[in-house]
């Protein structure tokens, strides 16, 4: 890729806001590829496809904002 593209993708912040108690294995194991192990827990991510696709399993349980 491009070294331009790479500098230029978008950030976001991920806070976790609702406990992954009681959910399934999926979103939980998404929480945790996420690198969200607590709640109120914040990360900052590329905001690739593979990001965004994560996000959106989980989005009833993070707050997204772009940085």
């Amino acid at each position: 890729m491009d070294k331009n593209i790479l500098e230029e993708m978008a950030k976001v912040k991920i806070t976790q806001v609702k406990s992954s108690i009681d959910r399934c294995t999926k979103q939980k194991d998404t929480l945790k590829f996420l690198g969200l192990r607590k709640m109120n827990a914040s990360v900052e991510k590329e905001a690739t496809p593979q990001t965004l696709g994560m996000i959106r399993v989980v989005q009833h349980l993070v707050e997204v904002t772009e940085l």
